[in-house]
């Protein structure tokens, strides 16, 4: 497993040693796959959006290629807490046997109303003009089991095709993809934000279908924790989700627009120019405010898998939730802002 470890701020790290009288702040490892569409690394970025960080705990921000490798990671107690996909939660509870997994809240939906959904990319040159025109193809998805990954694979069951007999799927990070479509080295790519706004790659890419056109809406990312890192640290563990909500909301808000287009492209070290026109809009991924996930759509979304053949049972999703904590988190940060 490869793992990228986030360098956080030195003043976040002298915060914590330094807090005096103060119990001595849980370490909390997290987990991420892509910014921006993950809040975490946003959170921790700009002074003030986690007032908690560095006092009641620390975070240590940990890079993965994609949720997959983020399910083995928590499995192997090297993650604390971490955005997972939908596909990869159901995975977790009955394939690693993680009956002591938790969804604490949301990160983001896929294809809700008018909001976006991922894009599944071919070169505008290419014949293909339907699924079927894939046969015999190469196609690239980001990790095998990862959300983007199962949609694919639906889109084609939907399509009475599958991996190795019909096509070839290939992992590629998300990076990569772009120039291994320019090069005629796969015949497809998964396109998620931000990626499927780079002006080069549309430039010479269209879009052959889409993630909903595949799962229909989707609880894409969830944050997740174990039930015992919770039960030991849930104080830790309010304040993070405190932290996250008014992160969120700042983000989100029209009137901080011009900041949040800035310091994501600060931070991704991109032209502000790849983010204005959609960033934090309808033209992104849907975000509860109050950072509540879908449960509804999530288990629409596990039943998908479970007939397509990727699950063998059922999974209950509300057995596995625990929205206590974001929903404290959320109080407090209404709380304070009434009048």
């Amino acid at each position: 497993m490869r793992v990228m470890r986030t360098i956080l701020a030195a003043a976040v790290l002298a915060a914590a040693m330094q807090a005096a009288g103060a119990a001595e702040p849980v370490h909390l490892r997290i987990g991420w796959v892509v910014v921006p569409s993950d809040l975490a690394p946003i959170m921790f970025a700009e002074p003030g959006l986690a007032p908690h960080a560095g006092k009641s705990y620390v975070p240590d921000l940990i890079h993965f290629a994609g949720t997959s490798s983020i399910v083995t990671g928590l499995a192997a107690g090297e993650l604390d807490c971490a955005a997972i996909a939908y596909s990869t939660f159901a995975i977790a509870v009955e394939n690693a046997g993680m009956k002591d997994l938790r969804i604490i809240g949301d990160s983001f939906a896929d294809g809700v109303g008018a909001y976006h959904t991922n894009d599944l990319m071919v070169r505008k040159d290419a014949p293909f003009r339907t699924v079927e025109d894939l046969r015999g193809k190469v196609l690239a998805t980001n990790e095998a089991g990862s959300a983007i990954d199962m949609s694919v694979r639906a889109m084609l069951a939907k399509h009475k095709m599958q991996d190795k007999r019909d096509v070839t799927i290939i992992e590629v990070r998300f990076p990569d993809m772009k120039a291994m479509l320019r090069d005629g080295k796969v015949d497809l790519i998964a396109a998620a934000s931000p990626f499927d706004f780079d002006p080069d790659l549309t430039s010479f890419a269209r879009t052959l279908f889409t993630q909903k056109d595949g799962m229909g809406p989707t609880q894409m990312i969830m944050r997740v924790s174990r039930a015992g890192f919770i039960a030991e640290h849930r104080a830790a563990m309010v304040d993070f989700m405190e932290d996250y909500v008014r992160a969120l909301r700042y983000l989100v808000d029209p009137a901080h627009r011009d900041e949040a287009v800035k310091l994501v492209a600060d931070l991704t070290k991109q032209k502000p120019e790849l983010y204005a026109g959609w960033l934090f809009t309808e033209n992104d991924y849907y975000r509860d405010p109050n950072a509540l996930p879908n449960l509804d759509i999530l288990q629409a979304n596990i039943e998908t898998q479970r007939e397509l053949g990727f699950l063998k049972s059922d999974v209950d999703v509300k057995q596995y939730a625990d929205l206590s904590l974001v929903k404290d988190a959320a109080k407090r940060l209404d709380v304070v802002a009434k009048p």
